[in-house]
């Protein structure tokens, strides 16, 4: 298979998709509750594999187009990286300083307005602050930024490496 602008996206769709396999496979096979900051980058992986899988179906011609596509999808990543940042930073902080346990977002977003809901949630809550699973002694959170930086390089090199037969970059 030629290394191009399809053929990356679609490493960057099922990439996205084995990610939120194994997120489910945490919640459901290992117990591992997401806290509402696990959601949230979860939400920017599918927006983010959505974006990879028009990418790779469309295979548009015009570089605008491509430039346009891999622009909302840098955005979802960079967002997915902020999301990271912030819950290891929840993840790093004294417990003295680990703000308490919220309602569930099922609740909050039954009760509150989204724009509410989106400040509750960034500003953390105890559960997201609890590390529970370690790999090669990094969290989950850490895993999902390289996850994001690793997707973001995919869609640079779909740009400023690879021209495709017909000379499209």
């Amino acid at each position: 298979m030629p290394l191009n602008y399809r053929t990356i996206n679609l490493a960057g769709f099922i990439a996205c998709f084995l990610l939120i396999a194994s997120a489910l496979v945490m919640q459901h096979a290992f117990e591992l509750e997401p806290c509402p900051l696990c959601i949230f980058q979860r939400v920017s992986f599918m927006a983010a594999g959505v974006l990879f899988l028009a990418g790779a179906l469309f295979n548009p011609a015009s570089s605008g187009l491509r430039r346009s596509i891999s622009g909302l999808n840098l955005i979802a990543l960079a967002t997915g990286v902020g999301l990271a940042l912030r819950h290891i930073w929840l993840q790093n902080l004294p417990p003295s300083e680990v703000p308490s346990c919220g309602p569930g977002l099922d609740y909050m977003l039954e009760v509150l307005p989204f724009t509410s809901v989106i400040n509750q949630v960034l500003s953390g809550s105890g559960e997201c602050a609890e590390v529970s699973w370690l790999f090669l002694g990094l969290s989950i959170p850490w895993w999902t930024m390289f996850a994001y930086l690793g997707l973001s390089g995919l869609i640079f090199l779909a740009h400023y490496k690879i021209k495709d037969k017909k000379g499209i970059q």
